[in-house]
């Protein structure tokens, strides 16, 4: 999970413990790509909009790197175009905040099944 605010961090990391994964925080894109958890991770789920790098620039580090896993979008800023650019650079999904919970969990499973 990468995002700037720690609620969300807190609330998001507990909910995919609940479901039996392991969940590691980062509160921004430059931390997790300098993490183990940048190669090792099933599922990404990330903010768009953080101070440094951004969702997208995220997504395309780690395309650019040839290891980009499953990655979930969630904004508080909903817009068409990027969520355009977000899927056709091979995101999973792009969720609005606040994000309804049911349709995260369907969404980690099916990342985490994709990523296996």
């Amino acid at each position: 999970m990468v995002d700037d605010d720690e609620s969300v961090r807190l609330s998001i990391g507990a909910l995919i413990r609940s479901l039996g994964y392991t969940a590691h925080s980062f509160d921004s894109a430059e931390g997790f790509l300098n993490s183990a958890e940048s190669v090792a991770a099933d599922c990404l789920i990330t903010d768009v909009q953080m101070p440094g790098l951004s969702g997208i620039d995220l997504q395309k580090a780690l395309n650019e790197r040839g290891r980009a896993p499953p990655t979930i979008f969630i904004t508080a800023f909903p817009q068409d175009r990027i969520r355009r650019q977000a899927m056709a650079a091979g995101a999973l999904s792009f969720l609005s905040k606040p994000c309804d919970d049911d349709l995260l969990v369907r969404t980690i499973e099916e990342a985490v099944s994709a990523a296996h």
